[in-house]
C-alpha cells in the first residue's frame, strides 16, 4: 500500500528487520480499515513473534509518547502515511 512512503526516525535494527517490520505495517493498513490501531499493532507483534521469537511490542498511533528499554538490536521507530510505529523487545535478542 504504502511502500517507499516509510520514514524511519530512529532503530538499531539489522535492515532485514527492519524490512520486515515496514512490510508487516504495509500489510497491516491493508487489511484493517481507517485507524484501528489495535488491530494494526496486534498483527505487527504477532507477526514479529512468529518471525523472531515471543516477547515484542508495538505500539501505533498518531501521538504518543514513550521512554523504554529495549534489548540491542530490536528497536524501530518509523512513520507510515499519518501513523507513528514503535517495535521493540524488551526481553530477549534473537537471530536473524
Amino acid at each position: 500500500m504504502l511502500e517507499g512512503k516509510a520514514v524511519i526516525e530512529d532503530t538499531d535494527m539489522p535492515l532485514k528487520m527492519q524490512a520486515g517490520a515496514l512490510a508487516s505495517a504495509s500489510r497491516a493498513l491493508d487489511l484493517f480499515e481507517g485507524f484501528d490501531c489495535i488491530s494494526i499493532a496486534a498483527y505487527i507483534k504477532k507477526e514479529f513473534d512468529k518471525m523472531y521469537g515471543g516477547g515484542w511490542q508495538c505500539v501505533v498511533g498518531t501521538n504518543f509518547s514513550c521512554f523504554i528499554t529495549h534489548f540491542k538490536g530490536t528497536f524501530i521507530y518509523f512513520a507510515l502515511g499519518t501513523l507513528n510505529f514503535l517495535v521493540f523487545n524488551p526481553t530477549h535478542s534473537f537471530s536473524c
